[in-house]
């Protein structure tokens, strides 16, 4: 069991400002807008709500209740539900860890930016900037380099950083919560501010807005859709539930769930305003159609948004600003990735803080250097894609069946609802028991009859085993091992429980 003392938030609004820091990161302002954009702007953002309603909020509160009242990291949570599930928990953990070691190289790329916004050193050409002197880019993923120093002092800074704020667990990041939250917000609605009073802006939003109700039939824009939610609630994650367990007993389980998931969602659209206003500006500026402008995803931050920057009043500060956001973003999500990690160890081995903390965030930093490569940005991808369509789909299917299969999920309900202000009813085990655990399965088959028909992103095959296949065969095979260590652990402790009916503890 985890060493110490049990640590609780110092008071609601730290757990849900360290939820929310989690659930709000990079996909908010990169992820979500380029979503949008691919997807045709309004279609996918009434896709996006669907999905929030039917399976987002549902599962949040599912993980908040499994760390708050069933007690605990996933792994243990899980196993308490059931013995056959404790692996699960560790699956989610080392999803969340694969996707922690390239997230952390994308702050440091961020890092890099911020330097640069001093003297706005990617100049007239972002793009050529960003491919060629910031990445190195090779001419493909198995042409991998070495990496750049850059780059790599950058994700060195990053991982000191994310261990500082999680180094006494609840109790650091609830003081770094504070600012970390609310700082990206404040810049935010200065870029919101400023981006609508540009020329063009409005074709922007417009293109944002509108939807088009046909692309609705597109089964691949729903995938996007549950996939985006399920990445920016960091459910999936054994995040929540590793957060939810620092809860002291009877906090209000629903309300700090929608609070959490409204506020995520919030964030990435009031953030769409943001990035289209700038887009539908820029559009204007190369005399494009506002569907012309961009090709990927990373090029949005990196290549977009400093073009854009070039030509706003105040350049310099507009791009320190920008750069600050995206960082502030992206470290909560980073060290809630590695404190659920470190909780899962250190409830199972009984492994000391400091010494969890140094371990997760060394090999992370080590398994990160290949995305500092030259071919970093194609195996940044092709794991990025993996994990999070096939990773976070089986995790959260697998979760749903545990505890609306093999748990008392009415009696779950009811005590969740005698803690919370807000009441859910029935429709809350209808989506446990079947709305998710099925559209995460169909979306799971679909990924992976697509993946069996072509390769992904036209990637060479052995570099998708090793880049795809493998991980999440290590996230599989790695849970099922370390889940029987946590089996032991609860065994030991006479609290598993693996029945119909609720645990003593609830």
């Amino acid at each position: 069991m985890a060493v110490g003392e049990k640590v609780y938030w110092d008071n609601r609004m730290a757990f849900v400002l360290a939820a929310i820091g989690s659930a709000i990161g990079l996909g908010n302002i990169w992820r979500f807008p380029y979503m949008c954009y691919k997807y045709g702007g309004g279609s996918f953002l009434v896709a996006y709500l669907v999905a929030l309603l039917v399976a987002g909020l549902p599962l949040l509160i599912l993980e908040f209740s499994l760390g708050q009242k069933i007690g605990g990291s996933a792994p243990a949570s899980l196993g308490k539900v059931s013995k056959n599930f404790a692996w699960v928990g560790w699956m989610a953990i080392i999803v969340g860890f694969f996707i922690t070691t390239y997230y952390s190289v994308i702050m440091s790329w961020a890092a890099n930016y911020f330097v640069h916004s001093f003297t706005l050193a990617w100049g007239n050409d972002p793009k050529t900037f960003f491919y060629t002197n910031v990445l190195g880019l090779s001419d493909g993923i198995l042409k991998i380099g070495s990496p750049r120093l850059p780059l790599l002092i950058g994700l060195a800074i990053v991982w000191l950083w994310i261990v500082l704020s999680i180094w006494k667990g609840a109790r650091t990041v609830s003081k770094v919560v504070y600012v970390t939250v609310t700082l990206p917000w404040l810049i935010l609605i200065v870029l919101v501010i400023g981006g609508l009073t540009l020329p063009g802006a409005f074709d922007g939003i417009k293109y944002y807005l509108t939807p088009d109700w046909k692309a609705l039939l597109n089964a691949e824009l729903w995938q996007a859709a549950f996939t985006q939610i399920f990445f920016s609630l960091s459910v999936g994650f054994g995040v929540m539930i590793a957060y939810a367990s620092f809860l002291k007993p009877n906090s209000d389980i629903v309300n700090n769930a929608f609070i959490v998931g409204l506020s995520n969602c919030a964030t990435a659209f009031v953030g769409g305003f943001a990035v289209f206003s700038a887009i539908g500006y820029y559009a204007q500026l190369q005399g494009v159609s506002v569907a012309d402008v961009m090709n990927s995803g990373p090029e949005l931050a990196f290549v977009t948004y400093p073009a854009i920057i070039n030509h706003l009043p105040f350049a310099p500060l507009m791009g320190i600003l920008f750069f600050v956001m995206l960082l502030t973003l992206a470290i909560d999500s980073a060290f809630s990735l590695v404190e659920a990690v470190v909780a899962g160890i250190m409830d199972t081995f009984g492994i000391g803080r400091t010494k969890t903390n140094i371990f997760v965030a060394v090999l992370a930093f080590a398994i990160g250097v290949i995305y500092t490569t030259t071919a970093g940005l194609y195996w940044l991808d092709l794991v990025d894609h993996y994990m999070t369509f096939f990773g976070l789909f089986a995790v959260a299917f697998l979760e749903a069946v545990a505890v609306g299969w093999f748990f008392d999920t009415e009696k779950l309900r009811k005590k969740i609802n005698s803690t919370s202000q807000m009441h859910i009813g029935k429709w809350w085990v209808i989506s446990v028991k079947f709305i998710v655990p099925l559209s995460a399965l169909i979306l799971l088959i679909i990924t992976v009859i697509g993946r069996i028909n072509a390769s992904y992103g036209g990637y060479p095959r052995v570099s998708e085993l090793f880049g795809g296949w493998i991980p999440i065969l290590i996230a599989v095979l790695g849970g099922i091992v370390l889940g029987k260590f946590t089996i032991k652990m609860i065994r030991k402790d006479n609290v598993i429980v693996d029945t119909q009916d609720a645990p003593p503890s609830i």
